[in-house]
């Protein structure tokens, strides 16, 4: 389920329970929901895709101090090579290689499929010829929305802004 905070801001993806749960303690209200139910022994409930809390959550905005894995750097990066386009066989490279001087950084890591990445190896970008197609950078915070669900089921669309 997508959480949305009382602004219709996306917040987080949670568990068909727990967004239950924040609806039947009022602390959640359904803005989209399947066309199945879920059922108890006294009461039906259509079943969420979307919720909106009904409070504001104040939720600190600090990416860059987030830990950066695989799963959000090919999230950033649509999961999509950033030197050949490639969509398969995908790892993470430094643009700027650690025995260089290069960091694990937002700004120095990219998605790179594994053959791209052994050819460019050790080098720097401008030595191998293979500049990123997109500038690394520090992701929008709705990034790790993609990284808890890579499908975005369509009903979440109208709600996420482009995570990249």
């Amino acid at each position: 389920m997508l959480v949305l905070n009382a602004t219709f801001e996306p917040i987080n993806v949670c568990t068909v329970r727990r967004a239950a749960v924040l609806l039947l303690k009022d602390k959640a209200e359904i803005v989209e929901h399947a066309s199945w139910e879920l059922r108890s022994e006294s009461l039906t409930l259509p079943r969420p895709v979307v919720i909106r809390l009904v409070t504001y959550v104040r939720v600190p905005r600090d990416t860059h101090r987030r830990k950066i894995t695989r799963r959000a750097v090919f999230a950033r990066d649509r999961w999509t090579c950033q030197y050949c386009g490639s969509r398969s066989n995908l790892t993470v490279d430094h643009v700027v290689p650690r025995s260089k001087g290069g960091a694990s950084s937002w700004d120095n890591i990219v998605t790179s499929c594994a053959p791209c990445n052994r050819r460019k190896g050790d080098a720097l970008p401008r030595h191998a010829g293979m500049a990123p197609r997109r500038a690394p950078r520090t992701p929008n915070p709705q990034v790790f929305i993609h990284v808890a669900s890579p499908t975005i089921p369509v009903a979440w669309r109208a709600y996420l802004a482009d995570a990249a």
